[in-house]
């Protein structure tokens, strides 16, 4: 019911509060503290008190608790971002201008300290969030309006991504086929729609999904809006653009009538300077950390299984269709490209590439190195000359962008990533159009916030790799919630 919904969005924005008010208290200690002793600490404690007020308000003002930011996407992360660096400036000002003296702590300590720590509670709120959402609680109940076909896309898809947190609980179709998939689903179908007030009542859903649809614009869909308003129920009028983050579209009316302007992907900048530049740090940073733990892989492959080269080499494609040579831990036997054709039958993927699981080419060493990707850090050195790049689409084979559909040469505009989307959203769990369809939304929506997102959420996939084994080392499907 619409109630219930509200209850429960109501608490995660109290949760919200109570956990970035936390935030700014631990940051306004931890400032306090570095600074204990060497200057008046009168103006400091009373600015650390009330600190976690004012970085509230500062979220506030930022609207970072508006609920359409919340939930799903990186708008809220956004939103934290410029409320610290909003926060920042304002202190410095007020500190130079009313000679308070507190710029220099703030700004360099407990600024800093509020910000990441504001993103990562709210990281950690919405996994909760999420998780909930993928044993079917505190879902919002949707009736989807539209033909058919859209519908059943749309059902499928809602269903196969939990992690919006929509249920499709009805469906209005101006006509329904003898033998359509909506009457398997498991949802209320009506062949009507010019009555979807009368089911949003009957059914108790709280939001109304709107696809392309000649029978219901204009007017009558006005209508539906303000019938909808009345029973406090939200609409949503789906566009027929696929995978287009929000930051890239805008409502611009024209004599009335709202036009939705569709800015292109930027592929240049200081945005990608940054992305390259932040690249190459990390992974000569990485590289030096794990170089004990690199060389004692590399010394087991070379002295164990029989022998053979630490390293697998392979030419694939990269920016602009440049080829280079890729760089990772060999965990295959040396004859494995020999046996490749003799077990071509058992392929289980649905693709180009070949997958299979319990591959017996693979050594022993070699299935712990892949349970924990650590077969692929020395793509790093890929990195640090700038190959690659941390975040990117999958690197392919040459043979695979030969049989690439016209649309997927545009995932080529952009380096290979060490991890990517669809390594974090399933990754051989996916069909191969599905990994495909992710790589594009990266493209097309690239931004340095989902960079991090991709980043924090691949460690996390990294440490949890142990409960997806059993006992016998054998991997079980993950379960995928976000």
């Amino acid at each position: 019911m619409p109630g219930s919904r509200t209850r429960w969005e109501s608490r995660y924005v109290k949760s919200l509060v109570l956990s970035d008010g936390a935030v700014g208290l631990v940051a306004a200690l931890v400032a306090l503290k570095v600074i204990f002793g060497r200057t008046d600490l009168v103006e400091y404690v009373a600015f650390s008190l009330s600190l976690p007020t004012i970085w509230i308000i500062a979220l506030f003002a930022n609207r970072a608790y508006d609920r359409r930011y919340l939930f799903v996407g990186n708008d809220e992360y956004q939103r934290v971002l410029h409320s610290g660096l909003v926060l920042g400036a304002v202190i410095g000002l007020a500190s130079y201008f009313l000679h308070l003296g507190v710029a220099r702590g703030y700004v360099v300590i407990a600024v800093p300290i509020v910000t990441v720590y504001g993103i990562i509670s709210r990281y950690t709120l919405r996994r909760r969030l999420h998780r909930a959402w993928a044993q079917g609680k505190c879902l919002r109940q949707v009736v989807v309006v539209g033909h058919e076909s859209s519908v059943v896309a749309l059902t499928r898809q809602l269903r196969h991504e939990r992690y919006h947190g929509l249920g499709v609980v009805a469906a209005c179709v101006p006509a329904l086929r003898v033998g359509s998939p909506l009457a398997s689903m498991g949802i209320l179908v009506y062949d009507n729609i010019h009555q979807v007030s009368a089911v949003v009542g009957e059914v108790g859903a709280d939001m109304v999904v709107v696809l392309s649809s000649p029978d219901l614009e204009g007017a009558e869909l006005r209508r539906l809006a303000w019938s909808l308003e009345n029973q406090k129920v939200d609409l949503m009028v789906a566009s027929a653009l696929f995978d287009v983050a929000n930051s890239r579209t805008t409502i611009r009316p024209a004599d009335g009538l709202p036009m939705l302007h569709l800015d292109h992907p930027r592929f240049t900048g200081a945005g990608r300077l940054v992305k390259n530049i932040t690249d190459r740090v990390i992974a000569a940073i990485a590289l030096t950390l794990l170089s004990p733990l690199l060389l004692a892989c590399a010394l087991i492959i070379r002295f164990g299984n029989g022998g053979g080269p630490a390293l697998f080499r392979q030419v694939r494609v990269g920016q602009h269709r440049r080829e280079f040579l890729i760089y990772k831990f060999r965990t295959m036997y040396t004859d494995a490209e020999d046996r490749l054709q003799e077990l071509r039958h058992l392929n289980e993927g649905d693709g180009v590439l070949f997958k299979m699981k319990n591959d017996p080419r693979v050594t022993p060493f070699g299935r712990w190195l892949r349970r924990y990707s650590i077969d692929e850090l020395p793509q790093l050195i890929n990195v640090l000359k700038g190959e690659m790049s941390l975040v990117g689409p999958r690197p392919p084979l040459d043979s695979e962008v030969d049989q690439y559909p016209a649309d997927m040469h545009r995932r080529l505009v952009v380096k290979p990533g060490l991890t990517g989307l669809w390594q974090v959203s399933g990754r051989s769990d996916l069909s191969w159009e599905e990994s495909m369809r992710l790589d594009l939304r990266y493209v097309e929506n690239w931004s340095l916030t989902l960079d991090v997102v991709i980043l924090l959420r691949t460690c996390r996939l990294s440490c949890a790799v142990p409960a997806l084994t059993d006992g016998r080392g054998r991997t079980r499907k993950r379960r995928r919630h976000q």
